[in-house]
């Protein structure tokens, strides 16, 4: 065994310890903590959550190899401490001790402190010295700071008693995401799954109208993700069919399934896209803005026409307009990815058009502020307030990979090669505005461009004050 290291991450946070340690020891505290460009799967667990005794077999990359790691809670104060040893896996010693304790001011802090062995031969030359303490610095940096956004974005609604949440598209980038975020809040989830329900899940087969009515019964809250990929491929007819059908015909199961409960849901946030205003060139477009033309202008107007019978239920229903959603574990930039790591990357067509994004954390902070804002209804568009030219986009995303970006993809290759959605998703411009969220007082984590990239691919220059040993 190599000589032993003590790693240490501290940081403060907006809550106390108790409420510090309530998060981390609710179900979905591990998918939260867990970075996306370093996936870790749990193939089992066995005990409760992170009390002393459970024991958990995960699968991590290193690399190109996949390895499995086995880890025991070992230690356990309620409130303050918990510990989690390596039984087996890629280091010769990983000891992780989690401390919380408040501070006299007011809110806590949050310790991480690790002690770790590098293994022997080659793979501990492959993590040895100085990559080890880079890697555990990106991880810590994040984990902290999706720990402390959570705390905060719970604390401003912990007033409000806890909901039950139905969630259609959980599986989805921005599903996968919303429901441990949801759950390490004290919410309760209920999944909206075709096919076998597990325990908890609410069947429902939207392409034969059949809803699970009883299973539905009670939920506080619905959140619709759900809807066929739009950018994959050429369009046939025969997928504009499905993308239309699974996000109108979806929609419409759905709103009269919760139409006819005896007790509807109070709030249903459905998410739409900013497809609803076409190609609209330089326009700044905000939530009052016409609908735009073409198939997404139109799926969109029909697709939220469609929550017509919960409105009319008395629900309140917000249409939450997804921007380019940027996370690195999926969607449009994990495609993005491979090229401009290659140094291949570059602007598309003449790089003029307007990309309206935004950061994967704050479409989960706009979920959840849709859901417990009584004034909110209507359209709310999810996009970052500063919208960037794509060339722009492109030199930003190049720059934070320290790679150059400087191979453009020609419109007329993108026409070629993926036709009308080509044109419709990669050609197209929409300077959106997020109008309604601003007015409304919700605070964007990652305003700018750089800082959600940053966050999202571990290159973020803040981070809790570490300590190597």
């Amino acid at each position: 065994m190599g000589k032993s290291q003590v790693f240490e991450a501290r940081s403060q946070m907006p809550v106390g310890a108790g409420e510090v340690f309530a998060w981390h020891a609710r179900e979905g505290a591990f998918q939260r903590l867990t970075p996306p460009w370093e996936p870790v799967e749990v193939v089992e667990r066995q005990g409760d959550g992170i009390r002393e005794g459970t024991r958990v077999v995960l699968r991590m990359k290193m690399g190109p190899v996949a390895l499995p790691w086995v880890a025991r809670h070992t230690r356990y104060i309620p409130g303050s401490l918990f510990q989690d040893e390596q039984v087996s896996g890629p280091f010769a010693k990983w000891v992780h001790t989690h401390r919380m304790w408040d501070e006299p001011a007011g809110g806590g802090v949050l310790e991480d402190e690790v002690e770790y062995a590098l293994p022997v031969g080659a793979l501990g030359r492959v993590v040895g010295g100085g990559y080890a303490r880079q890697r555990l610095e990106r991880i810590f940096a994040y984990r902290h700071a999706v720990t402390r956004e959570d705390l905060r974005r719970h604390a401003a609604f912990a007033g409000q008693p806890p909901l039950t949440v139905a969630v259609s598209g959980a599986s989805g980038l921005v599903g996968s995401a919303l429901v441990p975020f949801l759950t390490t809040g004290g919410h309760r989830v209920r999944r909206l799954v075709r096919g076998r329900p597990e325990a908890g899940d609410i069947a429902w087969a939207p392409g034969k109208g059949e809803m699970d009515m009883v299973a539905l019964e009670g939920v506080d809250a619905v959140v619709h993700l759900a809807g066929a990929p739009i950018a994959e491929g050429r369009w046939t007819e025969e997928r504009k069919e499905l993308i239309r059908r699974s996000r109108v015909e979806g929609t419409r199961v759905l709103c009269e399934s919760l139409a006819r409960l005896a007790r509807p849901p109070k709030v249903l946030v459905s998410v739409s896209a900013m497809g609803f205003y076409g190609h609209r060139g330089d326009e700044v477009l905000t939530e009052s803005s016409p609908p735009g033309e073409g198939f997404l202008a139109e799926v969109t107007r029909e697709w939220e026409a469609a929550t017509a019978p919960a409105q009319q239920a008395g629900i309140r229903v917000v249409h939450l307009r997804l921007g380019v959603v940027l996370g690195s574990g999926g969607g449009a930039l994990a495609k993005m990815l491979p090229a401009f790591q290659a140094g291949a990357g570059g602007r598309i067509g003449d790089g003029r058009q307007w990309m309206s994004w935004v950061s994967l954390e704050d479409v989960l902070g706009l979920l959840h502020f849709a859901l417990f804002t009584p004034g909110l209804r209507g359209p709310v568009n999810a996009v970052a307030p500063q919208a960037v030219r794509q060339e722009d986009f492109a030199r930003t995303l190049g720059h934070v990979l320290s790679r150059p970006a400087v191979m453009p993809l020609p419109a007329a290759a993108v026409r070629a090669a993926f036709g009308e959605m080509g044109e419709e998703t990669l050609l197209l411009s929409s300077h959106v505005r997020p109008e309604v969220a601003e007015r409304q007082g919700f605070t964007f984590l990652h305003p700018t461009l750089e800082q959600a990239l940053r966050f999202t691919l571990g290159k973020t220059r803040e981070g809790p004050r570490f300590r190597h040993g």
